[in-house]
């Protein structure tokens, strides 16, 4: 199952930023991870914002749900989940 995923990210500002700091390094570990795995297939940048767009490749939408609460960052994200289906114009 296809999901696109916009996270944006809120910390709060009162973090300490050893804090924060630690939260980001688990966070790219994790993702890292979960793209090599394939279940991440692709992750763009939002310009200007602490925002990205992502693609997800997994079993269910369980599943989806448990990567994402997995995030180190996902206490302080907003999540939009878009289930995806192959367009009958596609040549994929």
């Amino acid at each position: 199952m296809m999901f696109l995923v916009r996270m944006d990210v809120r910390i709060p500002h009162d973090l300490p930023a050893t804090d924060v700091d630690a939260i980001k390094l688990r966070e790219k570990n994790y993702s890292q991870d979960l793209q090599r795995s394939g279940k991440w297939q692709a992750i763009y940048r939002v310009v200007g914002e602490y925002a990205n767009y992502s693609l997800f490749d997994v079993e269910s939408n369980d599943e989806l749900h448990t990567l994402l609460s997995g995030l180190p960052l996902f206490p302080y994200m907003e999540i939009h989940v878009t289930p995806l289906a192959q367009h009958p114009s596609s040549i994929r």
